[in-house]
């Protein structure tokens, strides 16, 4: 057994002598990058990049067939002795095994439809991937890097965690309202829970392991979940895009920071009966993927739209760094001690893609928001488009730059949001040969959202950018 006692796969590590250690050069801070198909890696000490560990061809070069590499590289996962990060891509249906002292690549499990995250079981024999697109969990063997069994379970598994007592596994979905008890043993589920919401991402074990928390990003709650009695506690209003969350303890108690997307924000609880908020802290653009020091001293915040990982020093609940990753990191962990020797700085590579444009949309009328991140792809470029509060089952169209087409069109869904992604020469959009008067009705940089297949038109606009 490593000399790190594991209160849980997700909690806090604590060393032997119970003292938990500040942030050290042997330790490392991981993300998922999803365009890049990168998983950045961070040295939490001096708040750098040291590299990123290349697993596929970055957007748009995953167009064709692919024959090797991975696919929306996603989410993250670790084994207890911290020598080992799983990378889950969900594009490549992939599990990637990583070596931490080397940043090597050990093997890869090929698993089911979608798979979004995967943890080892506390004796690090088995690693569970929770299989999104269908209703399973793939039980890998982290030796083989293959398959040994599967836990059937409702429809689209979101997250698998273990209890401290290495029992229990809790598992939230996609598209179930329910949690799901798994017997670790008989790798049977044996018992439901009923949530608010069918689409939760995320959950987190308190530190003490008496309750879990998870995220509704369709609903923008947080629901908690008595481990004892098995019974939802509570469920309280969060905010636009609820991501992640994570606990630190701090010098005020055991605290819950929570990423809240649409607002750009860290919302932070306290965990008594009542999960006050008792801090909001402005981060970068769409907070996603979070985790907390051993120590508690520091919460680390993927920035999905930010392209970078924001530092919070949760003494003053402040952001006190920022650093640069590759291209919408989606799930962020903190692994101490993951470097046993040496700088750690083998098999990386260098940071490729440049910072991100963020660009907000204003209502013209009504409640709707949205926001746009433009980026660089190489020879060409994408706007990634999120709309929010339109009318439901409706056509929209989006318009850049002084283009007589839109740049995309979406079909809200039935609660009036939609989001893609438009590839092309963002950059140089207005058209060659047209003149002044042409380009009018949609001035330079100026972002417009229109109902129908109407054309850009500021005055019937639904929605306009505000840089």
């Amino acid at each position: 057994m490593h000399p790190h006692i594991v209160a849980s796969l997700v909690g806090t590590v604590l060393l032997a002598s119970g003292v938990q250690a500040a942030p050290g050069p042997q330790d490392r801070v991981y993300t998922a990058d999803q365009n890049t198909n990168t998983v950045s890696v961070i040295d939490p000490s001096t708040n750098t990049l040291l590299g990123q560990i290349r697993l596929g061809n970055a957007r748009p070069d995953v167009l064709s067939p692919l024959y090797k590499g991975q696919i929306n590289v996603h989410g993250l996962g670790f084994s207890p002795d911290h020598r080992t990060l799983v990378a889950v891509a969900n594009g490549s249906n992939s599990v990637t095994f990583i070596d931490t002292a080397t940043n090597k690549v050990k093997g890869v499990a090929y698993i089911g439809r979608s798979p979004h995250e995967g943890f080892f079981t506390a004796d690090g024999r088995e690693v569970w991937a929770v299989v999104r697109g269908e209703n399973h969990i793939s039980v890998i063997d982290p030796k083989t890097f293959k398959e040994t069994r599967r836990i059937e379970t409702a429809p689209g598994p979101g997250m698998v965690l273990f209890h401290p007592d290495r029992k229990r596994a809790f598992v939230v979905s996609s598209f179930t309202p329910v949690v799901e008890v798994v017997d670790v043993r008989s790798h049977k589920v044996r018992r439901q829970i009923k949530v608010v919401s069918p689409f939760s991402p995320f959950l987190q074990l308190t530190p003490d392991g008496g309750e879990l928390w998870m995220t509704h990003k369709d609903v923008g709650k947080v629901t908690r979940i008595d481990t004892n009695t098995m019974e939802v506690k509570e469920v309280f209003d969060t905010g636009m895009i609820t991501n992640h969350l994570s606990f630190a303890q701090t010098d005020a108690g055991t605290l819950a920071y929570v990423t809240i997307g649409g607002e750009n924000v860290v919302k932070v609880f306290g965990t008594g009966s009542k999960a006050a908020q008792v801090a909001s802290i402005p981060v970068g653009a769409l907070p996603h993927g979070i985790w907390t020091s051993d120590d508690g001293s520091r919460v680390y915040v993927g920035l999905e739209n930010g392209d970078g990982v924001d530092v919070i020093d949760t003494a003053k609940n402040k952001v006190v760094a920022r650093v640069p990753v590759g291209q919408a990191p989606q799930a962020l962990v903190y692994l101490s001690r993951a470097v046993p020797s040496g700088d750690g700085m083998s098999n990386l590579s260098p940071r490729t893609n440049n910072d991100p444009v963020n660009i907000a949309l204003r209502a013209v009328s009504g409640d709707a928001k949205g926001f746009v991140v433009a980026r660089s792809l190489g020879v060409t470029d994408s706007l990634e488009v999120s709309l929010f509060k339109l009318k439901p089952k409706t056509v929209y169209s989006v318009y850049a730059s002084g283009q007589q087409a839109p740049v995309a069109i979406f079909e809200t869904n039935p609660m009036g949001g939609a989001n893609g992604t438009a590839i092309g020469p963002m950059r140089e959009i207005a058209r060659a040969g047209q003149t002044a008067q042409e380009r009018q009705p949609v001035p330079a940089s100026q972002i417009i959202v229109m109902e129908g297949n109407a054309p850009a038109d500021l005055a019937r606009a639904v929605l306009v950018s505000t840089r």
